[in-house]
């Protein structure tokens, strides 16, 4: 069965790939979690698509990876509004999409909210943290960011 990931699958490919599984592999893994589509002409168009919008969000090379580290440890000021309660716990948890969006709104680059590592339970209350973002295979910055009550 010839398939189009649509997103990256471990030991398979990556978004855009077409590739070649076995029929059962197919239709009962990969397409009922939309994890690839049946490769067909018009199909071809959005591999296209696939790959332009991926292209815009990934680092480019090492080099970019650096300068973004080095933006990234310069930056400050990185505040992530919550709901809190009055002792300063918070409702639910932060994201690694509302950590992007800070960044963003601080003056930092764009930040692929899947590249951000957020560990779990690390969030509890209002206060400093840090986060690790990984940039390339070989380069990993941290972000320093502060949560705040909304």
């Amino acid at each position: 069965m010839k398939l189009i990931l649509t997103a990256d699958v471990d030991k398979l490919g990556v978004a855009g790939d077409i590739v070649e599984v076995k029929n059962g592999y197919g239709r009962n893994f990969l397409l009922p979690r939309g994890l690839a589509i049946v490769a067909t002409r018009g199909a071809q168009k959005q591999v296209e698509g696939i790959k332009r919008a991926q292209e815009a969000r990934a680092v480019r090379d090492l080099e970019h990876a650096k300068e973004l580290k080095e933006e990234l440890a310069k930056l400050e000021g990185v505040e992530v509004p919550v709901r809190t309660s009055e002792k300063g716990k918070i409702f639910g948890s932060v994201k690694s999409e509302a950590i992007a969006d800070a960044v963003k709104k601080a003056g930092g680059p764009t930040l692929d909210k899947r590249s951000i590592i957020v560990p779990k339970n690390l969030v509890k209350q209002t206060g400093s943290y840090t986060v690790d973002v990984k940039l390339h295979s070989d380069v990993e910055a941290s972000v320093n960011f502060k949560v705040v009550s909304a």
